[in-house]
């Protein structure tokens, strides 16, 4: 009788204890929730300026023009679409050109945010190929590869953590800003958990920014996707460019030796960033550091269509003096660090990150966790500058 007692007991104190640390979490949650909200809100309210240095916006960097790589098939598969959708669908995935649904977009979980638009779990078969189609006519096919490998950690982290729902490789929302048209402005963006892509298109031109790529765990070693693997190239590559500079040079890159959980400066709800040029001026390298230096540059803007790519690294190109590398963290082999490319035309950011969804890590700074942002300085993240351009000359007909 003792014993039973003895169970009966233990067993209630587990139930107790679970509840408690159930609703602590949840309370948890919840004020979570409402900090993201509050950022969003004060993100979005702020009069838009984009990622500038504390000299201000440069000015005259954007101009309207014909790159001749055709936007067509984007167009075209945007269109198809939106016919898909049911009349529900559409009204919630559709928005105005100008609307501030461009600034609603977070890389954090969807038990943390809540997302506007029509996700793939909600679509038909039908549907979800004609979104994926539209994502393989805007990017290129290595973006493509990486977007989906992106989409699949959200299900290692599920199964991760006992099945919770808030992870979940279907849970990316789509939605188009205006129109598809051959003239007029449009765009269209898919949000979700470590997977954010805003593209605006005005006539051939395309603007691929904010643009945040980001995956836990990096590697998948159990699982539905065993072996799926994200970001060793940024990573190799970065660590290689740095560790390939004198010793003078990596001084001047360096801004701290010391790797903090996260690093990553223009996330989500930074659209005013006032961010100053820091790190090793590219005008100091030599001809084979800048080659390499573009290469790095590169293997971030070639997730965008190839033609829109390569008109992307020559107006980078034009601006390449005024460009800068920064580090923070060691530069051995097995290093953990954090480096930015930041011109008056690019910003790109790796960052390897505290651990979080695997709840058996340690909580600092691990491989296994990268973000990665892509922004236009300036006043061009989603477009913008070109949007107002456009305004500014249809009023004068």
């Amino acid at each position: 009788m003792k014993k039973i007692t003895f169970l009966i007991a233990v067993y209630l104190f587990v139930m107790f204890s679970k509840q408690i640390n159930y609703a602590y979490a949840q309370t948890n949650l919840e004020a979570m929730k409402e900090r993201f909200l509050k950022a969003e809100n004060e993100n979005i309210n702020k009069p838009f300026q984009g990622i500038i240095t504390s000299n201000g916006v440069e000015k005259w960097l954007f101009p309207i023009q014909v790159t001749g790589i055709s936007t067509k098939p984007i167009k075209k598969a945007a269109e198809s679409f939106l016919k898909s959708l049911s009349k529900e669908q559409l009204t919630k995935t559709q928005f105005e050109i100008q609307n501030n649904e461009w600034q609603k977009w977070a890389n954090i979980d969807n038990g943390l945010y809540n997302r506007q638009g029509i996700s793939i779990k909600e679509m038909s078969q039908s549907q979800r190929k004609l979104a994926f189609s539209l994502m393989k006519k805007a990017l290129s096919a290595k973006g493509l590869q990486l977007s989906k490998d992106i989409m699949k950690t959200d299900q290692t982290l599920r199964e991760l953590n006992y099945n919770d729902p808030r992870f979940d490789e279907e849970l990316y929302y789509f939605t188009i800003m205006g129109k598809p048209s051959k003239t007029e402005p449009w765009g269209w963006q898919i949000d979700g958990h470590h997977l954010v892509i805003n593209y605006f298109i005005l006539g051939d031109q395309v603007v691929m920014t904010p643009t945040f790529m980001g995956g836990e765990p990096i590697i998948t070693t159990s699982g539905k996707y065993i072996g799926n693997t994200l970001f060793q190239d940024e990573q190799n590559l970065g660590l290689t460019f740095m560790q390939s500079l004198t010793a003078e040079q990596q001084q001047k890159a360096t801004l701290s030796p010391d790797k903090k959980r996260n690093d990553i400066q223009a996330e989500a709800f930074s659209d005013n960033k006032t961010l100053d040029y820091q790190g090793l001026i590219v005008s100091e390298m030599t001809e084979e550091q800048k080659t390499k230096l573009l290469e790095l540059t590169n293997q971030y803007i070639s997730n965008i269509e190839d033609g829109h790519a390569k008109v992307k690294m020559e107006d980078i190109k034009k601006h390449l003096k005024n460009t800068y590398f920064a580090w923070v963290g060691k530069m051995d082999k097995d290093a953990v660090f954090y480096y930015r490319i930041h011109s008056p035309v690019v910003l790109i950011e790796f960052d390897h990150q505290g651990a979080v969804g695997i709840r058996t890590q340690s909580r600092e700074a691990t491989r296994n966790h990268i973000h990665t942002m892509v922004r236009t300085p300036n006043g061009n993240d989603y477009g913008k500058d070109l949007l107002q351009q456009h305004l500014r000359e249809q009023h004068k007909h």
